[in-house]
């Protein structure tokens, strides 16, 4: 007798198992971020350094699909204390640290000799900046006074924008952005990303600030742009080295990579936006 088929996990049209997708999603988001963020914000600058660094392995992984090597010590080293310095010292200390991971991970190819120096040395750059700096830039945002609101509101955003975007480009995509980069993200999906960020910006900012609610409108306006922008980059990064996701560490969303793509560019932006509005 046949064994029955066994009913395949839900998917959307981006072809992911929604459902654990959802599960894995949420529990990082309570136990790695919300719990450390507004209890023990330390905890979390060492959580993100370490996801950071996990992240830059996939990356690496996936340029060595091309024979691009990363020069993974000093570029693994240097993203963890860009992290860590910035939270206990500030901006300075993150730029200094970030040059010497530059300085370091140049000399570090010259070992190899100078074939290929070239592609080798700039994707340890573009690793180390990728990650590591604007990593920095969430430190910075946690060690600033209302540090865990900063933090709370940078992701709820980042989240609103892929939710937003999700949502209606499922019920009305029909315009793709850019087709050859991501031909799933779609113009009408980016206006349901700007509508909720928009809300959800201004909530925020009144809220949890006491704050105008049209700065927490252009902070949600800007981050839409910017967290599209971000997965545009990771997306033509995957394309170009031929690789669907940067690894299958998270069940339903792919690598960790895979799930920083709209959080990296959103961090400098939001560290710089929420400076200008609320102050250091």
């Amino acid at each position: 007798m046949t064994a029955p088929l066994e009913s395949p996990a839900p998917t959307g049209r981006a072809g992911r198992d929604l459902v654990s997708a959802f599960f894995v999603g949420a529990a990082l988001g309570i136990g790695l971020v919300l719990v450390p963020v507004l209890w023990f914000p330390w905890v979390f600058s060492v959580v993100l350094a370490v996801a950071l660094v996990i992240a830059a392995h996939e990356l690496r992984g996936a340029l060595a699909q091309r024979d691009i090597r990363v020069a993974w010590p000093p570029v693994y080293i240097g993203i963890a204390a860009t992290v860590q310095v910035a939270y206990w010292w500030g901006i300075l200390p993150l730029v200094a640290v970030f040059a010497a991971t530059v300085l370091v991970c140049l000399g570090w190819r010259l070992v190899a000799g100078p074939e290929g120096y070239v592609a080798d040395a700039s994707a340890s750059l573009l690793v180390a900046g990728y990650l590591g700096l604007m990593g920095g830039f969430v430190s910075l945002m946690l060690g600033s006074s209302h540090g865990s609101q900063r933090i709370i509101t940078f992701v709820v955003l980042t989240i609103c924008s892929d939710i937003g975007g999700y949502a209606a480009g499922v019920l009305a995509g029909r315009h793709p952005m850019a087709p050859k980069i991501s031909p799933k993200k779609s113009w009408e999906g980016f206006a349901g990303s700007l509508a909720l960020q928009a809300i959800a910006g201004v909530a925020l900012f009144v809220w949890l600030f006491d704050a105008p609610w049209w700065q927490g409108l252009i902070t949600g306006l800007v981050l839409t742009v910017t967290a599209t922008g971000g997965d545009f980059v990771e997306s033509a990064i995957k394309r170009d080295l031929g690789v669907k996701d940067m690894s299958n560490l998270l069940p339903g969303h792919g690598g960790l990579m895979d799930r920083l793509d709209s959080l990296l560019p959103n961090a400098f932006t939001s560290w710089l936006l929420l400076r200008v509005f609320l102050g250091p």
